[in-house]
C-alpha cells in the first residue's frame, strides 16, 4: 500500500502554463512544498518571486527532489518527452532519470488515453507508478481550487495521492483503470464542443429570425437546452466579443480527435463526433489553432453570412 502523501511533503510540478500556476498555487496554499519546472524561463521566475517553491537545475534533480511530481502540459507527447526523454529513450534530462522506485507521476494534462497506458507499462518496469489525473473548469475554477478532477490509475495510488488532487478541486472522481481519467476527459470536452457548436447554430439562426441573441440565451437557460456554453461562455465570452475563456481552439481540437480515437478503440460508430470534429477543425483552419476556443463562434457566423448582433442591434 502507497503511504498517503500530506502537506508539507514536497510536490514536483511541471507546467506552469494558464492551468498549471494556478493549481501550484493552491498546492502552496495547501501547504506543499514545491518544486518546478517549466519550458518558459520567464514562467519560473514569476512563480519563484510569489512563492517558496525550489527550481531545480533540470528534470532529473526535480525527479530527485520529489516523491510525486505533476505534469500539466500540452500534450501526451510532451508529457512523454518530458517523464522518459526524447522518443522514450534514455535521456539524462527527464524525470524518470531521477525519480526513486516507488515514486508517482501524474499526469493531469489532456493527454491520448493510449498513449497513457503505454506511458503506465514503461515507468511501472523502472518501479514508478503512473495515474492520470486530468482536470475540466477552466482557468476560472483552476485559480479558486474548485477543478473536476477524472483520475483513472490503481485505486490505492489514487487514494494516496488524493490530498494532493483535493488541493486542487473540488471533486475527484475515480474513473477506472489507468487511461480511463484521459478518455473520460476528451469525451467530456467533445460533449462540450458538441454543445457550443449547437448554442453557436441556434444563436445566429435565431437572430437571423429576429430574435435578439440575450433573450435567445436567457431562454436555453431557462429551459431544456441549457448546456455549459449557454450558461457561461456564450453571457461572458462570446456575446460581449472578449473571447478569452483561456482554453484554445486548438486544445479543443486535440481533445476532439482524442475522443473520436475513444469511440473507434471501442469500435463505436460516432458520426455525430466526426462531423463535430469536422467543423471545429474548420474553425481551427480560419482562425488559428492560438485563438481562444470560444472565438469558434466566427466559423459559424462565417457559414451563416452573418455575425451575432450586439444587444439592441437586432
Amino acid at each position: 500500500m502507497t503511504k498517503t502523501v500530506h502537506a508539507p511533503e514536497r510536490i514536483g510540478l511541471v507546467g506552469l502554463g494558464q492551468m498549471g500556476a494556478p493549481m501550484a498555487r493552491n498546492l502552496a496554499r495547501a501547504g506543499f512544498q514545491l518544486a518546478v519546472a517549466d519550458a518558459s524561463a520567464d514562467a519560473v521566475r514569476r512563480f519563484a518571486a510569489e512563492t517558496s517553491c525550489v527550481v531545480p537545475s533540470d528534470l532529473k534533480a526535480l525527479g530527485a527532489e520529489c516523491r510525486v511530481v505533476i505534469t500539466m502540459l500540452p500534450d501526451g507527447a510532451t508529457v512523454r518527452q518530458v517523464v522518459l526523454g526524447e522518443g522514450g529513450g534514455e535521456r539524462r534530462d527527464c524525470l524518470a532519470a531521477g525519480l526513486a522506485h516507488g515514486a508517482i507521476v501524474i499526469d493531469m494534462s489532456s493527454s491520448s488515453p493510449v498513449g497513457t497506458r503505454d506511458l503506465g507499462r514503461a515507468l511501472e518496469g523502472r518501479g514508478i507508478a503512473l495515474i492520470d489525473a486530468p482536470v475540466s473548469g477552466g482557468v476560472k475554477k483552476a485559480i479558486d481550487g474548485s477543478l473536476a478532477i477524472m483520475a483513472g490509475g490503481d485505486p490505492s495510488t489514487i487514494e494516496a495521492v488524493r490530498p494532493v488532487l483535493a488541493a486542487m478541486g473540488g471533486k475527484v472522481f475515480a474513473t477506472g483503470p489507468l487511461g480511463a481519467g484521459h478518455a473520460m476527459k476528451a469525451l467530456n470536452n467533445y460533449v462540450s464542443a458538441a454543445g457550443f457548436a449547437a448554442a453557436a447554430e441556434a444563436v445566429l439562426a435565431g437572430a437571423r429570425f429576429g430574435l435578439a441573441p440575450e433573450t435567445i440565451v436567457a431562454i436555453l437557460n431557462a429551459a431544456t437546452g441549457r448546456n455549459n456554453s449557454t450558461e457561461n461562455k456564450f453571457p461572458q465570452f462570446v456575446l460581449p466579443r472578449t473571447f478569452d475563456a483561456g482554453f484554445t481552439v486548438g486544445l479543443m481540437v486535440k481533445d476532439l480527435r482524442i475522443a473520436l480515437e475513444v469511440a473507434q478503440a471501442t469500435e463505436m460508430p460516432a458520426p455525430l463526433a466526426e462531423a463535430c470534429l469536422a467543423e471545429w477543425a474548420a474553425a481551427e483552419r480560419e482562425l488559428g489553432g492560438a485563438a481562444d476556443h470560444t472565438a469558434a463562434v466566427k466559423h459559424w457566423e462565417r457559414l451563416a453570412g452573418s455575425e451575432i448582433p450586439k444587444k439592441g442591434e437586432v
